[in-house]
């Protein structure tokens, strides 16, 4: 979206040729792994939990109040704003957002009649079955982790 160069990190001092990668790095690896493990099983006993319940509020808790904390205590380095911004770019993401908030607006205002949905009346059917719902949730566990990363 932004015009003009971003700059990028310095590359690690050190020879790079024969590099690879996995030589010798076991642990992060299986550390991955593992973590990969828990957020998939996590997921899939957040996706039993029943909607609009006291065990679905609290499975959504938790990763929230979790990448909040490593958010405030390892905040991100930040990446410098750009010298010029693409307004064009910007003009297509604000319509697209308007024209979803207007979406919704309207369906609350009509009371959601079958000819006139809401999103939410569009996507819960499709989020029903456990699988997906679960690797929905995985899905935001992920996305939120890589706003705290970025």
């Amino acid at each position: 979206m932004a015009t003009g160069n971003v700059p990028r990190p310095p590359d690690p001092p050190g020879p790079r040729t024969g590099y690879l990668p996995w030589h010798g790095r076991r642990w992060p690896r299986a550390r991955t792994a593992a973590i990969g493990v828990v957020l998939a099983g996590y997921a899939w006993a957040a996706g039993a939990a029943e909607p609009f319940s006291t065990t679905s509020l609290v499975f959504v808790l938790i990763p929230g109040v979790v990448v909040a904390a490593i958010a405030v205590a390892w905040p991100p380095q930040r990446i410098p704003p750009p010298e010029k911004l693409d307004i064009t770019g910007m003009f297509y993401w604000v319509i697209a957002v308007a024209a979803l908030f207007e979406w919704e607006a309207s369906a609350w205002k009509d009371n959601s009649l079958p000819w006139h949905p809401s999103l939410t009346d569009l996507i819960n059917p499709l989020l029903g079955p456990h699988l997906v719902k679960s690797v929905a949730i995985l899905l935001w566990i992920c996305v939120g982790w890589a706003l705290v990363r970025r």
